[in-house]
């Protein structure tokens, strides 16, 4: 009975075992020389030395003795190619290691780097040219460092007729705020204000703000 149980385990060990599988098989392909075949193709695709769909030869796979390994050697078309495009002659070959060495030399260098430092030339600074005249009215920037006052803080006295309605449609007449206090001080403002653009009579006509200038010159 002993001896009919072990058989009757052996077979049951028999039964299970998983055939072992052909260690030369490569994935994807029958055999390792199909493998190394096509991994030989997409390498040579990769390097630009094969055209795309290209058959390899039987001959491009040569087997290693020691190993026992099929491996496939490089494959080359000629020189190798620049980094120039034929098509584009201005993209630079500077990257191209071959082409480079082939027309330039230490020497070389060395002249290039000399010429350069001789065309090399300190421009010393120089002041400020004076601005003359410009459009021949007061500067916003002058009169914003002249005064000190806040916006709304009223120095100049106004006529009790200046209105909303006139503040606003004079104002609308100009781009910007520093070309309506720009015209405001060629009219004969701060101290009049023909115009009603500086009704509150602090010198600063339609919403002008001289602090940012102000604040130019202290940083």
């Amino acid at each position: 009975m002993r001896y009919l149980t072990i058989a009757i385990s052996v077979l049951a060990l028999v039964s299970c075992t998983q055939p072992v599988p052909d260690d030369t098989a490569g994935v994807g392909f029958d055999d390792y020389k199909g493998y190394a075949a096509g991994r030989a193709e997409r390498d040579a695709e990769l390097s630009g030395s094969l055209v795309p769909g290209a058959a390899i030869s039987d001959e491009q796979v040569t087997s290693n003795s020691d190993s026992g390994i099929e491996t496939a050697p490089p494959v080359t078309t000629g020189a190798p190619r620049k980094a120039t495009n034929p098509d584009n002659p201005t993209i630079s070959d500077e990257q191209d290691f071959s082409s480079v060495s082939g027309r330039e030399s230490i020497e070389s260098d060395r002249a290039r780097i000399t010429a350069q430092r001789e065309a090399y030339k300190v421009i010393q600074p120089t002041a400020l040219p004076t601005r003359s005249g410009g459009s021949g009215g007061p500067s916003i920037v002058e009169f914003a460092l002249a005064t000190d006052n806040l916006v709304g803080q009223s120095i100049y006295k106004r006529s009790s007729l200046s209105s909303g309605s006139r503040f606003d449609r004079n104002c609308a007449k100009y781009a910007s705020s520093d070309l309506a206090q720009a015209a405001f001080l060629k009219s004969g403002g701060p101290k009049r204000d023909r115009s009603g653009m500086d009704p509150d009579g602090d010198g600063f006509a339609c919403y002008w703000n001289p602090v940012p200038f102000r604040q130019a010159v202290r940083n």
